[in-house]
């Protein structure tokens, strides 16, 4: 990994989510086949898997006490076409939070 690649995923992981938000670097869309062709912007597929970089404490219930998340820093997820709040940080790198509801599953390898 690059130094300015981990500058970027330290400053991701200063950032800490409240609550059962979750920051997740999406996996990169596929712009070359194997075979070195090029793939146009409009027709590459919409990436909906992400790497898990930070994780909130969770959410509280009705008692006042933690919900843990059941995600953790490293995981890789299923997300959802659409959601999620865009976050850019140094570089122009771009991360999006997630509330822990909105995560479809976790991909295990």
């Amino acid at each position: 990994m690059s130094a300015a690649a981990q500058t970027v995923l330290a400053s991701a992981k200063r950032l800490v989510p409240l609550f059962d938000r979750v920051l997740i670097q999406r996996a990169e869309a596929v712009t070359k086949t194997k075979g070195g062709i090029v793939i146009p912007e409009k027709a590459q597929g919409k990436v909906l898997t992400g790497k898990v970089i930070a994780v909130g404490p969770g959410s509280r219930n009705s008692e006042g006490q933690h919900v843990p998340i059941s995600v953790k820093v490293g995981d890789q997820v299923l997300l959802p076409e659409y959601g999620g709040t865009k976050v850019e940080l140094e570089e122009n790198k771009e991360f999006h939070l997630f509330r822990e509801s909105d995560i479809l599953a976790k991909i295990e390898s």
